[in-house]
């Protein structure tokens, strides 16, 4: 049990050290919203996610990047917090959204189109700032 939580205490320590890049969600009316996250490239990140995260701030998340575009699926297991799921094309185009996805939930949620990118952010983020399909991220790597 002592492996267990000073692993997890490492873990978090490590992901609060994590280097974030900006990322801008730019909206059909030309509104910028900018975001400060880290990137998930290989399989082990993607995989851990933002597990074990208790807190997350308003304007930071994760930029999950893969090859080329999938069929992405994603889950929320061990993570507490509520996330909105942004499902980014290859283009940098938002294709679907997910919005308060259940924190620890092991239900697959998938995109309804081929994503190369998924952005988690906080949920209720997406209602907040008036986030919809079709809106274009740029930054770290994406829609450039």
């Amino acid at each position: 049990m002592l492996y267990v939580v000073l692993s997890l205490l490492a873990w978090t320590a490590a992901a609060a050290a994590q280097e974030r890049v900006p990322l801008t969600v730019e909206t059909a009316a030309g509104v910028r919203h900018e975001f400060q996250v880290e990137i998930a490239a290989t399989e082990a990140e993607r995989n851990r996610g933002l597990m074990y995260r208790q807190e997350l701030a308003p304007d930071h998340g994760m930029l999950f990047v893969f090859a080329r575009p999938t069929r992405v699926t994603m889950w929320m297991k061990n993570t507490p917090l509520p996330l909105d799921m942004l499902f980014i094309g290859n283009d940098g185009r938002i294709v679907d959204l997910h919005e308060r996805a259940v924190p620890y939930s092991l239900d697959t949620i998938a995109a309804g189109r081929r994503a190369r990118y998924v952005l988690e952010v906080n949920g209720g983020t997406v209602e907040r700032l008036g986030l919809a399909v079709g809106d274009r991220v740029t930054g770290a790597g994406v829609g450039g």
